[in-house]
């Protein structure tokens, strides 16, 4: 059975930390309801330990749908200044991965530091509704002892935020952020001696971006279309053209916004004791590209700056060509953070004291693609890329509505129909697929001539081969359990379970929980709060109204009356619970409802 999550050990340690910021994270700080110890979540020992002012600041950028197009990465025709600058401090991977060529399923990988496929969410999208038939919609429902990483940090003391994607196909559980939405920002967490990680999610290079009608194709057109490199798998005409460049504009637009975020660190005096990390979630939003297993669909781009305060751990100004999947981000930044790494995450940590040495492959997948079915596994070393197709009566370019939006896609599908297609831009609009697939991507970089009957590779396509069965069984993938069925688990008769009420215990009472009985101490009480349900993350507050916030249970709470504590629980993928408030006058009266 895979390890609970470590804090959940402090539980029994009766340290509990409130809202405020001390720099000493041992100093009581009295808000005249509860006593509260540091910054409202149980730290980490190792963490206590450390100096405060030594814990890094950890900003993500990642912005959408794009390969790397920048010219940190060689790419002549890219405008990004601010990308090029950060790399020269930052650590360029040269060969980072996603784990899914489209946002949703990538972003679950992401934020659990657990591949989709493991999880669950390996579907694009859960919440998909628009042919009846079709199961759903639904949200996920990770195993019990999954939880996106950012609790994590916020158990260790860390404010998190989120502007603003979130897409995690399992619902967005309260307990997950401090800050989530639009205007979400490090400078909202109230006290300067908080850590904090900070998701900066920038949308403007998202494949929407390019469709007609949108807001960015009616300006002006900056990239020379004619000085754009056409890929051999696209038809060379004018449209293709435009739209390419069209690309490369909202990328130097994606660019200075970027620019924006690190100017800020720079003027809050934050850049010296703050990690960033720059990517983007899957490659290309075009076709073939997104969705597509190949490196136009998984490879990105992928900078980690390290912090100057924190000394030379982690080279700066150096380019990397490891392999790197995102599934080694969220055991990345826990280990910077000086979080220990939960034994269930299936990456591992790229940078600093924690590094890791790299696999011999990545692995990614691809399911069901909003109303289309389809299944693909892949594994890459550094030079080959296998794909097996388990679906291969399905052609590449199924029918994906949203995706028929792209110009390059009614390019696709006009030449097509008229027989024009020929050379690399007719293989992707084939009818079927072959059942493997296997590309020398040093040869062939952009992956067009496949030499899985080529008898000089057999070994190499029988060494992947292996490599991929093996993951599929290490990670229990669920694309082999009809789409129905995995519901049916999740959601038992189709209803959507709910997180169960949590109820307040005190924690020297010999009973077992139960509703409206009084306390039975002094005006201090040190309170558990318990939820039946298993896995659930607890919230809790003593603000009042619907604009409260909420502090993320790590342990039991020192109260002092008089105090009125409100907490609600999730499991992810679970409805969250109702409200539970435990009220405690100065006179031991207490109210539970």
């Amino acid at each position: 059975m895979p390890l609970q999550p470590s804090w959940i050990a402090l539980f029994c340690l009766g340290l509990t930390l409130g809202a405020g910021g001390a720099a000493n994270p041992w100093r009581p700080v009295t808000t005249g309801k509860i006593t509260e110890y540091g910054r409202g979540v149980i730290q980490a020992p190792a963490v206590r330990s450390a100096e405060q002012g030594r814990r890094p600041n950890i900003v993500w950028i990642s912005n959408e749908d794009m390969s790397p197009r920048l010219g940190a990465y060689g790419d002549p025709l890219a405008r990004t200044p601010n990308l090029d600058r950060l790399a020269q401090g930052s650590i360029t991977f040269t060969r980072a991965f996603t784990t899914a060529p489209v946002c949703a399923p990538s972003r679950a990988a992401i934020i659990t530091g657990m591949y989709q496929t493991a999880i669950g969410a390996q579907h694009m999208r859960t919440t998909e509704d628009r042919v009846p038939e079709l199961p759903g919609p639904y949200l996920a429902v990770p195993p019990f002892y999954v939880k996106a990483f950012p609790e994590y940090l916020r158990a260790a003391g860390y404010y998190t935020s989120n502007r603003a994607k979130t897409d995690y196909q399992f619902g967005v559980p309260f307990t997950i952020w401090d800050d989530q939405g639009p205007k979400a920002h490090w400078r909202n967490r109230g006290s300067n001696d908080v850590p904090f990680f900070s998701v900066f999610n920038l949308e403007v290079t998202h494949e929407s971006r390019i469709f007609p009608g949108s807001a960015e194709r009616k300006k002006p057109l900056v990239t020379d279309p004619s000085a754009v490199r056409v890929p051999p798998y696209y038809p060379d005409t004018p449209l293709v053209r435009e739209d390419l460049a069209r690309h490369y504009d909202n990328i130097a637009e994606m660019d200075r916004q970027v620019g924006e975020i690190l100017a800020a660190l720079e003027a809050d005096g934050l850049a010296e004791n703050t990690i960033v990390f720059y990517w983007s979630d899957h490659g290309d939003g075009l076709p073939r590209a997104k969705r597509s297993l190949y490196d136009s669909g998984l490879h990105v781009p992928l900078m980690i700056r390290p912090s100057p305060a924190l000394g030379p751990a982690i080279p700066a100004g150096t380019k990397s060509d490891s392999l790197v999947s995102f599934i080694d981000l969220a055991p990345t930044v826990l280990s910077l953070a000086g979080v220990d790494v939960p034994a269930h995450l299936q990456g591992r940590s790229l940078v600093g004291p924690g590094e890791a040495p790299q696999p011999e492959y990545v692995f990614a997948a691809r399911d069901r693609m909003d109303i289309e079915y389809d299944m693909m596994r892949s594994a890459r070393d550094g030079r080959f890329l296998y794909i097996r197709n388990f679906l291969p009566e399905v052609p590449y370019a199924g029918f994906i509505p949203y995706r028929n939006q792209s110009v390059i896609m009614q390019e696709l599908l006009r030449l097509h129909a008229q027989h024009a297609l020929t050379g690399a831009a007719a293989l992707w609009m084939r009818s079927s697929k072959p059942p493997e697939e296997l590309y020398d991507t040093q040869a062939d970089p952009h992956q067009v001539e496949n030499l899985a009957s080529d008898v000089s590779h057999r070994k190499t396509l029988e060494r992947m081969r292996h490599a991929v069965t093996a993951w599929m069984e290490a990670v229990g993938d669920q694309g082999l359990i009809n789409e129905p069925e995995m519901i049916a688990r999740m959601w038992p008769g189709g209803v959507q379970p709910e997180t169960a009420l949590p109820y307040f215990v005190s924690r020297t009472s010999t009973e077992a929980p139960a509703r409206g009985l009084p306390l039975d101490s002094g005006e201090f009480q040190e309170i558990v709060v318990y939820v039946p349900t298993q896995g659930a993350s607890i919230g809790y507050t003593t603000e009042e109204g619907p604009t409260a916030r909420w502090q993320l249970y790590s342990g039991p709470i020192h109260i002092q009356a008089p105090a009125t504590l409100r907490a609600k629980a999730i499991r992810y993928g679970y409805k969250e619970s109702p409200e539970a408030q435990l009220t405690v006058s100065a006179q031991n009266n207490s109210g539970r409802r």
